[in-house]
């Protein structure tokens, strides 16, 4: 998709979801007096380090309390974040990304530095581009908390399904154009919440 329409309607949904994004900026806020956004820590094209922006789903400082993937039933997210996380709006603040050029609308998820260490060379072929707020990978994987149960989650991941999405994303990549990435944009409209 064209930068200059990614910043079109970046801002376009932006102006027309802001009395959503106050509202649940609000609610967050008033729940526990925590912060309304959380900043992860991300890598993005050609490897660069950005801030990836999320409305607050877990409490306060769970990032020191525990490990970067949340798992099927983290206790550090919040009611309020469950609700968030199950309609994937906590994702919404992205749009602020997308307007400052950190990710696309459409492009492989960004990952966290640490997983990003063991990508092989063809894995990091998905550092080529904007990581985006949907892709392929994340539309098969909405569901990823339920699949990340028991004691060696962590191993699950790095060795199951962190390849398995991968492997999406590079496969989707070469085929890749406007109207593919229009189609990934509905497809996630459609399947958020389920």
């Amino acid at each position: 998709m064209p930068r200059s329409l990614e910043i079109i309607l970046a801002t376009i949904g932006l102006l027309l979801l802001s009395p959503v994004l106050i509202v649940l900026a609000l609610i967050i806020k008033l729940d526990d007096g925590g912060p309304v956004f959380y900043r992860a820590r991300r890598i993005g094209r050609d490897g660069h380090e950005f801030a990836l922006l999320k409305f607050r789903s877990m409490i306060a400082g769970a990032d020191k309390r525990g490990d970067g993937l949340t798992t099927m039933n983290d206790s550090r997210v919040t009611p309020m974040g469950s609700f968030l996380r199950r309609r994937k709006l906590d994702e919404l603040p992205q749009l602020f990304n997308v307007l400052v050029g950190d990710m696309s609308f459409v492009g492989p998820r960004p990952e966290d530095p640490r997983y990003v260490e063991i990508y092989t060379a063809e894995q990091r072929r998905v550092l080529s581009t904007r990581p985006g707020i949907t892709s392929p990978a994340s539309i098969k994987f909405r569901n990823e908390e339920t699949l990340l149960g028991g004691d060696n989650w962590e191993k699950k991941y790095m060795d199951e399904i962190l390849p398995k999405k991968l492997a999406i994303e590079l496969a989707y990549l070469p085929e890749r154009t406007t109207w593919s990435d229009i189609r990934i944009i509905v497809r996630t409209l459609g399947v958020m919440g389920r």
